[in-house]
């Protein structure tokens, strides 16, 4: 089943088309990667499927629903969460209180009701922290809760990031570069993570420069160049791809 559909979108800034015609799928329950050398389009693709920018052409259909164009807030609240190449934590605020800070699409309670301290405010309060200490154990790093997130090692912030993102309880994920800045040992880690992640039933889809990792644990990988898609399909197949050889890992000799 479709859960994500883009189809022939389009994104130019000024002379320039980072985006250009695009269209791909994404099946509920699997893992679909993104490649390509910088300046391909991938980030901007993210953008437009999670609000931050509008299509100049083109749609992006979730779970059967137009989505392109809503607000960054409304397409989150349908439950579509993302985490970003570079870090974006309250690196002051402990690691359950950024998870808990990615709960705010899932509540109800305004907040006059939170400063009033009225029961259901409470009720919320109680539940959003069950869920985050939840998500917390998940990803292994319950006992980092209490622990000021600027403080972690890199790779740990990586995960508080993912934890933060699964705390909007999620249907599909969209990592950015999730491997970026790891050592191998926490790259195989992500990996891990990523796994269990869609073992949750959440599908992912990923931008990565990793080609082991992309390779690795993706059912079918986009590829794309100067803003163009140019190949797709399952892994095996993009890595016999002469197109994907010859403009993204190199041109092989005649």
């Amino acid at each position: 089943m479709k859960l994500l559909s883009v189809e022939h979108l389009t994104k130019a800034f000024g002379g320039l088309t980072a985006v250009n015609d695009v269209s791909f799928h994404v099946d509920a329950g699997m893992i679909k990667g993104i490649i390509g050398p910088n300046g391909a389009g991938k980030t901007t693709l993210f953008n437009l499927i999670a609000g931050a920018i509008r299509p100049d052409a083109g749609t992006v259909h979730f779970s059967g629903e137009p989505i392109h164009g809503l607000s960054q807030h409304r397409i989150a609240s349908r439950r579509i969460a993302r985490t970003f190449q570079n870090i974006k934590l309250f690196p002051h605020m402990t690691v359950l209180e950024n998870v808990i800070a990615g709960r705010h699409t899932r509540t109800k309670a305004t907040f006059i009701a939170g400063m009033l301290s009225l029961p259901h405010t409470m009720h919320e309060g109680a539940a959003a922290e069950a869920a985050s200490r939840e998500i917390l154990d998940l990803l292994g790093i319950a006992p980092l809760a209490a622990t000021e997130a600027g403080s972690l090692p890199f790779g740990r912030q990586r995960v508080v990031e993912f934890a933060r993102a699964l705390a909007l309880d999620p249907t599909l994920l969209l990592l950015d570069e999730p491997a970026a800045g790891l050592n191998n040992h926490e790259t195989d880690e992500i990996a891990a993570l990523i796994r269990r992640i869609r073992a949750q039933g959440i599908t992912v889809l990923i931008i990565e420069h990793d080609m082991s990792l992309i390779m690795e644990i993706s059912d079918s990988i986009l590829v794309l160049s100067s803003g163009q898609r140019i190949a797709e399909g399952p892994p095996a197949e993009i890595q016999r791809n002469r197109d994907v050889i010859d403009v993204y890992l190199g041109a092989a000799d005649a």
